[in-house]
């Protein structure tokens, strides 16, 4: 193939007559794995294919022979101007720094972690010539097994102390929620974007929450709380994926917008809709999991490069902390449980009592209190054994929480249980509590004495208490004398 006057065409070698320069020569002078890349330049504003012409020794052996130390490609066989899908999967990031080098001329470094690989890669990417719409760059990559500190710092100053300076503020914060939303606005603002937004995800749960967003004033873009329903995690599925292993995805003009289309028609349309011409998601992750995605969108696609950099510094402090403050949450919540049934515990009872017994504190309107204890849970321990106890005890609670949707249940102890209901009725308790009757006949063994209080507000919550205790003791008594063959 030569580059010259004429159309370039395939053949053994490749060469610049301009220059001098042979593509297989120039590539074996350089030792880490280098190849030459071609770019299809449309108007100098968009791409069509990216090929990789050629490469050195240590490329080409990259791709043909198997190597544990090496990142593993889609085929094992290089074609020379073969396109680059062939080896790896679409990456609009690499897409992008090829257009840069190749068409627009501009040297390129960055030091990533894509997510298909167990490497970090340190690429260095050169301009070389062109012949009329065909463009050429070097990709040079040196691969390690560990992060180079030293190379992920390897950004602008300015860039870097804009960064920093909004992160720290991280640390040691006592309302996390709000500092997030301080560190969003912060990184709009470096973005020069139009919005910016993390956004948590939950696997398990199929669902996703916004953490914090920040939109410009003049933005006419939705708050993301408008746009996130409880079919958004469907879209959000499909985003690593699209992402094709990188560490982040640009969507920055007509030609990407098409990617996205093709990929996930419900976010394309859900972008279109809302007035998004540009956006850069990353994913936040931490051990392989992912809580979720930051990004920003309309931004000035010139600083593209900026923005990546911006982020992709962002997420190592974020996702750290973002992890820290779902572990104290998670935490916290199992402090707050009852493991074996799953609702709050005696503990978590005790304190929301002394919170409303507290003096000068909010009245509670409309309150109701009722005391749950399951029948026979003793007998059933000494005839069958504690497994069989354990299970009454999940069953018991299973029925509370199907009959007291929405009220606080907790587990006082033993085989005992209390709700508290808020904006209620006397009438609402006496049918929550028939419920209770009702559904636990679905169960073998499940059977609860149940007794309640209604007043209109919690001054006396104390006296509350008494009542629906007693109650319950007398419903408790009804039942034994009904079953004697029951009673403990």
């Amino acid at each position: 193939m030569s580059l010259g006057c004429a159309r370039i065409k395939l053949s053994d070698s490749f060469y610049i007559r301009e220059a001098g320069i042979d593509f297989n020569e120039f590539a074996n002078k350089i030792d880490p794995m280098t190849c030459v890349i071609s770019v299809e330049s449309k108007d100098g504003k968009s791409y069509g294919d990216i090929r990789i012409v050629t490469g050195n020794k240590a490329y080409i052996d990259s791709i043909e022979i198997v190597d544990e130390n090496a990142p593993a490609m889609l085929t094992s066989k290089f074609v020379p101007n073969s396109l680059y899908q062939n080896y790896f999967p679409k990456d609009l990031n690499f897409e992008y720094f090829c257009f840069r080098a190749a068409v627009l001329k501009q040297p390129m470094h960055t030091f990533v972690h894509p997510e298909r690989y167990d490497f970090w890669f340190d690429i260095t990417m050169l301009p070389l010539g062109s012949e009329g719409d065909i463009h050429y760059c070097t990709y040079t990559q040196v691969l390690t097994k560990e992060a180079d500190a030293e190379q992920m710092s390897n950004i602008s100053s300015s860039t870097a102390t804009s960064v920093l300076n909004t992160c720290i503020k991280l640390r040691g914060t006592k309302d996390f929620q709000a500092t997030m939303g301080d560190v969003i606005s912060d990184i709009r603002k470096i973005c020069d974007a139009e919005s910016c937004v993390i956004l948590l995800t939950d696997e398990h749960k199929r669902e996703c929450s916004v953490l914090c967003e920040a939109i410009k004033e003049t933005s006419n873009l939705p708050s993301m709380e408008e746009v996130v329903d409880e079919n958004f995690y469907d879209i959000t599925e499909i985003w690593n994926d699209m992402i094709g292993g990188s560490n982040g995805l640009i969507v920055k003009n007509d030609q990407d917008m098409e990617y996205v289309h093709k990929k996930n028609p419900d976010w394309y349309a859900s972008l279109q809709n809302a007035g998004v011409d540009s956006i850069v998601p990353f994913p936040l992750k931490s051990n392989d999991e992912i809580l979720g995605y930051i990004w920003a969108s309309n931004f000035d696609t010139e600083n593209t490069v900026k923005i990546k950099e911006v982020i992709e510094l962002t997420i190592f402090f974020i996702a750290s902390e973002l992890d820290n403050f779902m572990l104290l949450d998670k935490l916290r919540v199992l402090s707050t449980m009852d493991m074996l049934t799953g609702v709050l515990n005696r503990n978590e009872m005790n304190n929301k009592v002394d919170s409303m017994r507290k003096e000068g504190a909010e009245l509670v309107k409309d309150i109701g209190v009722v005391f749950a204890d399951l029948n026979g849970l003793k007998r059933v321990n000494d005839n069958e054994g504690h497994a069989a106890g354990d299970l009454l005890l999940k069953n018991g609670a299973i029925v509370l929480q199907n009959a007291f949707i929405g009220d606080v249940i907790f587990r006082a102890g033993g085989d005992e249980f209390m709700i508290i209901l808020t904006e209620t009725t006397e009438e609402d308790i006496k049918t929550k509590c028939a419920k209770v009757k009702e559904l636990s006949k679905n169960y073998d063994n499940v059977s609860f004495a149940l007794g309640y209080s209604y007043s209109k507000d919690s001054s006396n919550i104390t006296d509350d208490l008494k009542h629906a205790d007693e109650r319950m003791y007398e419903d408790k008594a009804a039942f034994y004398k009904e079953h004697p063959e029951l009673k403990r």
